[in-house]
Order: structure tokens, then sequence, then C-alpha cells
């Protein structure tokens, strides 16, 4: 990596809200880079010239937050698989005028339940996954890449919990992994199935229990009492469910350092250095 200026920065509409800059510009003086990262609004229908500034401008590369991480494949040359799998690029690396897209959420989901539990294996779990959005999209992939034997996905529009399904399915099978639905009313109702009494994951996915929107109503208890609950909302840190499967001895992680380990392989690219995640960054990340 050259030890030029590197410009890099988040494009999305809004994008005032992102704390991409925050913790990228933490890991520039961390490193002591020469360089900056920032936030750039770029409305839906400038998107393919305001790239093209960006590439005339020298930037490196560009995180992609709504409501462009699907539009912005289209501009790419080149797309790994874990994007195209997701459906989504959220990392692109500018190199000799091309757009190169990377998913970097798979990863960021995978690393902070690592990171939070070293011990922990994705190998043969049976996991539920609650949403059935882009971040539901990303979870799976993981979870399917990782290993996982059984994934059972529940939403509250049933249909876009089966078309999620559907799209997996190929994938999963190549991996022996199984996929099956559950209904949103069944979600943690051991009457209708045996998803909740065999769960050894149970990831979050949706908005519900974020600050500002619905409360996430589901009763820990039909879990097992080896069971993991991840939350990728961190606004609050510690949700109600999180609250409540921790109150039950269950293990938890918190949905900050899923935000904190994705940006870990953009700053590689562009910077030539894998950055930490750790305590002060989590801290600071949180207060902003």
């Amino acid at each position: 990596m050259q030890d030029s200026f590197i410009k890099a920065g988040v494009i999305g509409y809004p994008v005032k809200h992102s704390k991409s800059p925050l913790l990228h510009e933490h890991w520039i003086t961390r490193h002591q880079k020469q360089g900056a990262y920032n936030a750039i609004e770029v409305p839906p229908e400038k998107l393919e010239n305001m790239v093209q500034d960006l590439i005339d401008r020298g930037y490196a590369g560009f995180n992609i937050t709504l409501p462009h991480k699907q539009t912005i494949m289209h501009l790419c040359t080149d797309i790994d698989d874990t994007a195209r799998a997701v459906g989504a690029v959220n990392t692109v690396i500018i190199e000799d005028g091309r757009l190169y897209g990377r998913n970097t959420d798979v990863f960021g989901f995978l690393e902070n339940i690592r990171a939070a539990h070293p011990d922990f294996a994705f190998t043969g779990i049976h996991a539920l996954v609650l949403g059935a959005g882009g971040a539901a999209r990303a979870v799976i992939y993981g979870l399917i890449d990782a290993g996982a034997k059984q994934i059972t996905i529940t939403n509250r529009t049933r249909a876009k919990a089966d078309d999620i399904a559907a799209s997996f399915a190929d994938l999963a099978a190549q991996h022996d992994c199984r996929l099956s639905v559950l209904d949103w009313d069944d979600r943690d109702s051991g009457d209708a199935g045996a998803a909740p009494a065999e769960t050894d994951l149970l990831v979050n996915t949706t908005s519900l229990g974020m600050t500002g929107k619905p409360s996430l109503s589901y009763d820990v208890n039909a879990l097992p009492s080896s069971a993991m609950v991840c939350d990728i909302v961190y606004a609050p840190l510690y949700t109600d469910l999180l609250s409540d499967a921790r109150a039950r001895g269950l293990r938890i992680t918190t949905g900050i350092g899923m935000l904190l380990h994705q940006a870990k392989p953009a700053f590689a690219a562009w910077f030539g250095v894998m950055p930490d995640v750790d305590d002060l960054l989590e801290q600071k990340i949180l207060k902003a």
C-alpha cells in the first residue's frame, strides 16, 4: 500500500448518522496513516456521477450504506462471491479506475461472535434467525459457510422468509445445511415445532428492540440453557432480548461488535493494515 495520502469514505443517503468516519479515523490515528475518511451524501439519482467523481479525485475506495448497497453492484467491475450471494456490496476498492465490490457484513457477524466467545463453534449448530432482510441474508450466508447444520428462519411476513430460504437453498445443499421456515407467531413456541427448543444460536436481525422502534417480544425460556443469543441491534447495546437472555444465564453477544468488525477488512484493503477492535474504540462509538 502506498504511503501517500489515502482518501476513503462512506456513501449513503442520508449518511450523517454513520459512525464509520469515527471508527476509521480512530484507526488512521492509531496506525499513524496519512489519510482521511469522510461521510459523503449521495442521492440515488447522482450515484454514478458522484462515484466517478470519487474515482477522479483519487479515492482508494468507500463503504456503502442505504440505499446504495444493491445499486452499486451495477457499477462494479468485479463482485466477490460473498457479496453476490448476499445480494449487497458494502465495501468498494478502487484500482485503476475500476470498482471491486465486497461484502464484509458476513465477516463482521462471525468475527463478532468469535471475539466475544472464542470457544463457540459454528459447525453443526442449529440457528434460529429472526428477520428476512439484508442483514438476515448476511447472517444466513455466514452461518451456512461456517458449517451450521440447520437454520430456521422466521419473519413477520412469512413470504419473505420463504423467499430468503429459497434463495439460499442451493448453497445450503452444497454445505449439507437444512433450511426451514417457522411462522412468526410460533417463533418462541415449542408447540408448533422443535426449533426454539433445539436452538444453539438465536440471532435477531430485525430492527425490533432498537431505540425508537417497537419492542421485540420473545420468550427466552423457550431456548435451551446452552443457547447463545445475538442481537445485531446496538442502540441500545443491551436490548430487552439480550437482557432477558442474560438474566436467564444464557450467553449473549451484543451488536456493536458486528459494526466494528465489518469495518476491519475495508480498512486493511485501503490502508494496508488489519486494525484491532478494542474496548476504547467500542466505547468511543457507543458514546458518539
